[in-house]
């Protein structure tokens, strides 16, 4: 195993997990992208000492994790305590990755629009109201503030970089909004530059080994921001050249006293892969259109001794849940036990939510 995946399937919780609350383990993530809402509930299930589904959704029921845009405009899972900071340190880069969309579709909408809009979504979800995107936009409708299929999603993501709405609690398999501060308790302010220091240390403790221009991609901060947060904690961090590459690695890093096997069954969009810019540690360049492709879709994979080598998907036979799997290189030998552990703690963490 090399190196690289050693330390990363440590510090990401793949081996060795240190956490059994779902709340705890995101927290120490930093963020962790949840653009499939069913199966970023896996994403931290994986990584938990014990999964289970019914923990993960009473944490996100009552608002311990909400699911929002943070750092790059895309879905991740944070605490109700790093929401805030977050969501500042990130705002102006998601408002202009949404206005530049929208001007892509042909809807120009200004920031007057924007902020009407807001006070309307503030108006409609007051009294702790949970609603679905659809029945907000039905009310903006009545409005006559929607006219177009799209707005109804670039307005609620204004409003979340506004710090107005956040995640709600689901009805049924339907994500809701709440507004934030009738969501989760206040939290201490942290001024930007303690905001960006606290970024790059969950980052680099969770992450590690990582290069800067992986927390960069990780971040979605400039590379001038990322150099100033790493340099509010550089005495945490030890540079390592691996591979004519320099890398940091937070010094609470413990790798295992020795290598062992493992076998994982990652779900899409997982941290342990989309994390990083550089991927090639762990995925073979021949195999990345099997892992992503180039609209940046990530499917389930598998890794196993920290490397990507297959495939799997979920299939319902004969009214039974079964776990199919493929390798990218046919004589790939896995042991069976470990094949089997992988897809019995999958399943347990599936049927544990039924």
């Amino acid at each position: 195993m090399s190196q690289i995946a050693q330390l990363r399937l440590q510090t990401q919780q793949l081996v060795n997990p240190q956490f059994s609350n779902p709340k705890e383990l995101v927290s120490w993530m930093g963020a962790i992208q949840a653009q499939d809402a069913t199966m970023a509930k896996w994403a931290v299930g994986i990584r938990l000492d014990k999964a289970n589904l019914n923990a993960i959704d009473a944490a996100l029921e009552k608002g311990e994790i909400l699911r929002m845009h943070v750092m790059r405009p895309m879905w991740h899972y944070v605490t109700a305590e790093d929401a805030r900071w977050m969501i500042r340190l990130s705002a102006e880069r998601i408002k202009a990755a949404n206005a530049s969309y929208a001007k892509s579709i042909g809807r120009d909408i200004s920031e007057n629009l924007f902020l009407k809009c807001c006070k309307q979504i503030e108006r409609i979800l007051e009294g702790n109201r949970h609603l679905t995107k659809q029945e907000i936009e039905e009310e903006l409708q009545r409005e006559g503030l929607i006219v177009n299929e799209h707005d109804i999603t670039r307005f609620l993501l204004f409003a979340e970089t506004e710090g107005i709405v956040c995640s709600g609690a689901d009805k049924g398999n339907k994500q809701t909004y709440a507004l934030l501060e009738e969501r989760i308790a206040p939290a201490k302010e942290l001024h930007r530059d303690e905001a960006l220091a606290q970024l790059a240390l969950r980052y680099f403790k969770s992450h590690s080994p990582a290069s800067l221009n992986d927390f960069v991609w990780w971040s979605g901060l400039t590379m001038g921001d990322a150099r100033k947060a790493i340099s509010f904690i550089e005495s945490e961090l030890l540079t390592e050249c691996i591979a004519s590459q320099d890398y940091f690695i937070h010094e609470s890093c413990q790798p295992p006293a020795k290598s062992t096997s493992s076998l994982h069954f990652l779900p899409p969009f997982d941290e342990y892969l989309i994390s990083y810019k550089d991927r090639s540690a762990v995925l073979a360049s021949e195999h990345q259109h099997k892992a992503f492709n180039n609209w940046g879709t990530f499917y389930p994979v598998i890794a196993h001794k920290g490397k990507i080598v297959g495939n799997w998907k979920k299939a319902i036979k004969k009214k039974e849940l079964t776990l199919e799997t493929s390798f990218f290189e046919p004589a790939t030998s896995v042991a069976p036990k470990l094949m089997e552990q992988a897809k019995k703690k999958y399943k347990a963490f599936l049927l544990a939510g039924f």
